[in-house]
């Protein structure tokens, strides 16, 4: 029980380090080039780590890999940007927290695992608690902007079952590292085809692309990973909605942004949520299996 507890918290600093990309996108990059800077956070990365772990995919690893690359990065971060864009972050925010929901419908159909009732509960509970900490009364609904969030969401939701059924033959971080060059190398053309060259970086873009990139891709996903190797999907993707939390507690302390008693409300729903999601799975191991 306590190494399942050390590594349910080590895997929740991932999604709590990346509630800090909205902080430092918006103080330290330079605004516009959202594909440019998803690109830029993770090949440089995936480069670095093939560097370090000196190992390249095998066989169908190759295939897999770039797969994984495209569900977890390339397409989701693709996805996301979009649904930023044409939404107001609150509603962009909600539609990607179903994402937990839909990890439980596919460790179904692909793991076998069983549906749970509290799973349920926790995911919706989830949504609820995001739907409060970030969304306000005058947030509006755009067809193309709520379509590529579910999109964002089944995106990801498949890569990070897919990496728990597939198990991959390596350490983590060289499962990070092919992941992630692999996820740069396919934004690359795209980011080349549909954004401006970058203008000339401050000292403070720097710092701000090598956070996200060494702290914010290949630090947090090594730990994501990690835990995806030890843990069942649907206890790794609830703790996603640490982000927003983290983002919003980031705004209110660093920026000066309110925070309301409806948003401190929203913080104890999802910490319950999260809760919920980690004893569902408790008590899945705990069932008498019967003859």
């Amino acid at each position: 029980m306590t190494t399942r507890n050390f590594d349910i918290g080590l895997t929740a600093v991932a999604p709590a380090i990346w509630g800090s990309t909205y902080l430092v996108t918006t103080e330290f990059l330079p605004p516009g080039y959202p594909i440019t800077v998803a690109m830029l956070r993770a090949l440089p990365a995936g480069l670095l780590l093939l560097l370090l772990v000196r190992q390249m995919p095998k066989g169908i690893w190759w295939l897999r890999s770039f797969l994984l690359g495209a569900l977890n990065f390339s397409f989701f971060q693709t996805m996301l940007f979009v649904s930023a864009y044409r939404l107001p972050g609150g509603v962009a925010a909600t539609v990607g927290a179903i994402q937990p929901l839909i990890v439980v419908v596919l460790s179904r159909i692909i793991l076998g695992s069983p549906i749970r009732v509290l799973s349920i509960v926790a995911g919706v509970a989830g949504m609820v608690g995001v739907a409060l900490l970030v969304l306000t009364p005058a947030a509006t609904l755009d067809r193309v902007g709520v379509a590529a969030g579910l999109a964002g969401a089944v995106s990801m939701a498949f890569g990070t079952v897919l990496t728990r059924h597939w198990a991959p033959p390596v350490s983590p971080l060289t499962f990070t590292a092919w992941q992630l060059a692999a996820g740069g190398f396919l934004l690359a053309p795209v980011a080349l085809i549909f954004e401006p060259a970058l203008p000339p970086l401050t000292a403070a873009n720097l710092m701000g692309f090598a956070y996200l990139g060494l702290i914010g891709a290949a630090f947090t996903y090594l730990l994501w990973f990690r835990g995806l190797s030890r843990l069942e999907p649907s206890q790794v993707s609830p703790l996603g909605f640490l982000s927003p939390v983290v983002a919003i507690l980031l705004g209110w302390g660093v920026l000066d942004q309110q925070l309301t008693a409806l948003q401190v409300f929203g913080i104890i729903v999802v910490f319950v949520s999260v809760w919920m999601s980690q004893q569902a799975q408790m008590r899945r191991r705990a069932a008498p299996v019967r003859a």
